[in-house]
Formats: structure tokens, sequence, C-alpha cells
């Protein structure tokens, strides 16, 4: 399974769906900032795992915090992967950094669990990704080298790649985020930083507005 970049919708379905947010997507819901070259050097943010109903075929999804891949081929990220698979739901942890496929990360995820991921910029290229289960009291941490352009920062749940294709995405319960900072500060997010998933013409999850503080929000699957 494979995380993307934000695979932008132009269709006209979106577009009249999507007038209160920002942008639209194939593959991904969820709030994202951007900026300059250079911008964002630190992203956080918590989530509570969401749990997976019953499908006939395969579905699957991943909630996650990254820099880049909006608007950019760039992406580091960290998450849960959440699906239903020959019928039977899985959850697991993950990191990824594209082009290259995601790390699995050998630690107990639950529906329900409250998770927290940072990534930082130690260095030029040097970059520290951090995971917590604070539900099961585990830490997991790896530094890795990155040198994207540091342009985006988002909070999303995704419909990722199996087999060459965008994957319908899972019949998940809503996925609430909170506590979203970007270089360590609240990043006032407002509906225009929000964007739907629209998979065939059908728009298929959307985020909450954030909250006053512009900091948290939900995503919910809507069809």
């Amino acid at each position: 399974m494979v995380n993307h970049p934000c695979l932008t919708d132009k269709s006209n379905a979106s577009n009249r769906q999507s007038s209160a947010f920002g942008w639209s997507s194939k593959n991904w819901s969820g709030y994202t900032v951007t900026g300059r070259k250079g911008a964002f050097n630190r992203i956080s943010g918590e989530w509570i795992v969401p749990y997976v109903k019953p499908t006939h075929k395969s579905t699957y999804s991943s909630a996650w915090i990254g820099i880049d891949g909006f608007k950019n081929s760039s992406l580091i990220q960290t998450g849960t992967g959440h699906e239903f698979v020959n019928g039977i739901a899985r959850y697991y942890a993950w990191w990824e950094i594209l082009p290259d496929a995601e790390t699995v990360i050998p630690l107990s995820v639950y529906p329900g669990d409250h998770m927290k991921g940072t990534i930082t910029k130690i260095s030029h290229t040097k970059w520290s990704i951090t995971l917590r289960n604070l539900s099961r009291n585990w830490t997991f941490r790896t530094l890795q080298r990155y040198s994207g352009p540091q342009t985006s920062g988002e909070w999303i749940m995704e419909a990722p790649e199996v087999d060459g294709s965008i994957a319908k995405l899972a019949r998940i319960c809503t996925t609430y985020f909170n506590c979203c900072r970007i270089n360590g500060k609240r990043p006032r997010l407002t509906l225009s930083n929000g964007g739907i998933m629209v998979q065939n013409n059908i728009t298929v999850a959307v985020p909450s507005s954030p909250s006053h503080r512009g900091d948290s929000f939900s995503v919910k699957r809507i069809y």
C-alpha cells in the first residue's frame, strides 16, 4: 500500500460540492496549510484511530500528518492504516517518505486509540519522525534523510494506492484530528484550507469546519 501526494480533482461534481472548501482531491480529505519554500520545519497532530465497518470488497484508509505533497511530489509522513481486507479489519502504524513505499511500525494499534505524530527537521537533510500511541503507551522514533521543498503541511484522511490504483475508501467512522500544530504553533485553520475527497464524481469524505481555535476538526465518510 502506498500513500500519495494530493491528486487534485477538477470534475464539475467536485467543484459544485466543494465550494465552501479550498480544494478537492481523489485521495485526500482534511486540512492543509501552504507557504513559500522552506516555510515548514515541524508538524504535529493527534487523532483517534477510526473503526472500520465491513465491506464486500477490500477497502482502505490512512490517517496521517505530513509535510509536502500538496502541489508537489515530495512527502514525509506518519500515520495509521485502517482497512477491511478479505473479511478482516486491520489496523496498524506506519511512516513513509516518497517515493519509497510505507514502512510498517510493528507496534499495536486498535480502533479508538489516541495517536500523536510529530515530524521535525533536525538539520539540513535530517528529520525526526515520531509516532506515539497514547492509549497503548508506546513511542516510535526514526531519523531519516529528507530534502523536500517544505511548502505545505497536512492533517489528512487518505484513500491510498493499492496495486497501482487509488483504493475505495474504507467505511470508517468519523475521524477526529486535534492539537494540530505547524512550526510549533496553531495553524489557525479556515474552511479555505480544507478539502473534500471525490471518487468517480461522488463526494465520499468531507471535513468539518475547524474549531474556533483553528486546530482541530473531523473527517466524515459520507458515501
